[in-house]
C-alpha cells in the first residue's frame, strides 16, 4: 500500500503548504511543500503496476491466476470450519466497523439502489453483493468461497474476492484476499488511480469484516 500512503501523505503535505502560504514568513517553505506534495501525488497516481501470478492451488488461484492489484488479510478464530463458514454467509454490513461511513464517502453520499456500497441493514452482506452484480465463482464449503464481478466493462477488468478457512490446531485461520486483473494497459492505468484512492478504506473494511465474522462464529459456538 506504499502507493496509497504516498498519495495521501503528499496530499497532506500539499494542504500544509497551502496553510503556510497564509503567513508571510512561511510562504517560501509553503511553496516548496506544495510543489513536493504535488510531485508526490502525481508519482503515486502513476506508480508502476506489476503483474503477479499464483503459486498455490486455492479456488481463487484457479479462477484468477494472474492479477495486478490485491490485498490480503487473515484472522485466527477459535471455532470450527462449519461455524465460521456459516458466519461468513450471515454477517451484515452493520456488523462491520466503519462500513457504512466508508461506503457513504466512496459513493459521494449519493442515495443509490441497494448494492455492496449501499447495503440493507437487515440482509447478509454476501447476499447483497450477489444481488448487486457479483456472482459465486467457486463454493467449496466449509473451506472456501469466491465471488467476483467486472469492475471495468466490458470485461476489461475483473475482481475476485475469497474467504478461505484453514484448520489450525484447535482453531482456524480465516483468510480473505481480493484480486483485480485488468486486460489491457489502459484499463490498468485507469483502475490504478481508483485503487490507490480507495485502498486504505478497503483495507479498513476487510479487517472489520473479518472481525465481524469472528464475533459471529464465537457467539454461535458457545
Amino acid at each position: 500500500m506504499i502507493d496509497s500512503v504516498l498519495l495521501y501523505g503528499s496530499g497532506l503535505l500539499t494542504l500544509s503548504g497551502l496553510a503556510m502560504l497564509l503567513r508571510k514568513r512561511t510562504r517560501g517553505a509553503g511553496t516548496k511543500a506544495i510543489i513536493a506534495g504535488l510531485v508526490g501525488m502525481v508519482a503515486a497516481l502513476f506508480w508502476p503496476v506489476s503483474e503477479k501470478r499464483a503459486t498455490a492451488t486455492t479456488q481463487l488461484d484457479t479462477i484468477m491466476p494472474v492479477w495486478e492489484f490485491d490485498e490480503r488479510h487473515e484472522i485466527e478464530i477459535a471455532s470450527t470450519p462449519e461455524t465460521i463458514f456459516d458466519a461468513i454467509h450471515a454477517v451484515r454490513a452493520d456488523e462491520i466497523r466503519f462500513f457504512h461511513v466508508l461506503t457513504t464517502i466512496r459513493r459521494g453520499g449519493r442515495s443509490t439502489p441497494e448494492n455492496i456500497l449501499n447495503p440493507s441493514k437487515s440482509a447478509p452482506i454476501l447476499d447483497v453483493a450477489l444481488r448487486g452484480g457479483f456472482s459465486v465463482m467457486a463454493n467449496d464449503p466449509p473451506r472456501e468461497i469466491v465471488i467476483g464481478t467486472d469492475v471495468i466493462r466490458p470485461k476489461r477488468a475483473s475482481a475476485a474476492m475469497n474467504f478461505r478457512v484453514i484448520p489450525h490446531g484447535a482453531a482456524c485461520m480465516l483468510i480473505t484476499e481480493t484480486r483485480v486483473h485488468a486486460t489491457d494497459a489502459a484499463a490498468r492505468r485507469r483502475f490504478a488511480v481508483y485503487w490507490r484512492i480507495i485502498h486504505p478504506g478497503s483495507d479498513i473494511i476487510r479487517r472489520g469484516w473479518l472481525d465481524a465474522i469472528k464475533r459471529r462464529a464465537i457467539i454461535a459456538g458457545r
